[in-house]
């Protein structure tokens, strides 16, 4: 599916395809960004959904389908009961962000450990944030939750 092409699922959200690759993350993050400013979230917020979720697909690109150069991201995106949703669905390998601890934010630069950055934003940034996996079905599935505020 390109990603002009949305498609409205069961729960009357937008779902669309991306193919996993960085040069896509303009598209994704004008996706939820449209949604969220149609839903009547600020600037702000939307600013903050869209920097969430471009990190939440940066490392399904960039961990999940590491060494796959034909790997497909799902999203899922829609606005009900006061808050915004967003699924982000992979095939690739499982990872689950809560075993990241926070990182030091207080050390200096050059003994921080790499990584950590995106899932401490997505935490800070979102309400909600939940990952499931699913070897039945080979798939991983990131929800990000934003309550208007």
């Amino acid at each position: 599916m390109l990603p002009a092409e949305a498609a409205f699922n069961f729960l009357g959200m937008q779902t669309i395809q991306f193919a996993a690759k960085f040069e896509f993350l303009d598209e994704i993050r004008d996706f939820v960004g449209h949604i969220a400013r149609d839903a009547g979230f600020t600037e702000k917020e939307i600013y903050n959904i869209q920097l969430a979720t471009d990190e939440a697909a940066s490392n399904v690109i960039e961990h999940a389908y590491e060494g796959i150069a034909d790997g497909m991201l799902e999203m899922s995106c829609g606005f009900r009961d006061g808050a915004i949703t967003i699924i982000l669905t992979d095939h690739g390998e499982s990872f689950d962000p809560s075993t990241i601890p926070m990182p030091d934010l207080k050390a200096d630069l050059s003994k921080r450990k790499i990584g950590g950055l995106g899932i401490f934003l997505m935490r800070k940034l979102m309400d909600e944030v939940h990952y499931e996996s699913h070897p039945e079905s080979n798939s991983n599935t990131l929800t990000l939750i934003k309550r208007k505020g």
